[in-house]
């Protein structure tokens, strides 16, 4: 399953499959402007979730972690 990654704005991607938004990728920021982690997330609130979601939220150090997880391209930022 390959997923795309459609840019919203600064750290912010919908999720999409075959042609459906099914959840989104955001980066934490902190209250004092750290960026942190890259959080994926479906849509789905119970399962069955898309591959590759195990539960409904998944945390990554990266966004090519996330992207690699996803099956998906880096999109050009």
């Amino acid at each position: 399953m390959t997923y795309t990654l459609q840019r919203l704005a600064p750290g912010s991607f919908d999720l999409i499959l075959d042609g459906k938004i099914v959840g989104s990728l955001v980066r934490d920021v902190s209250k004092d402007g750290y960026e942190g982690d890259w959080t994926a997330e479906t849509l789905a609130e119970s399962p069955p979730y898309p591959a590759p979601f195990l539960h409904e939220t998944h945390k990554f150090g990266t966004l090519k972690a996330a992207a690699d997880w996803l099956d998906a391209e880096v999109p050009d930022l």
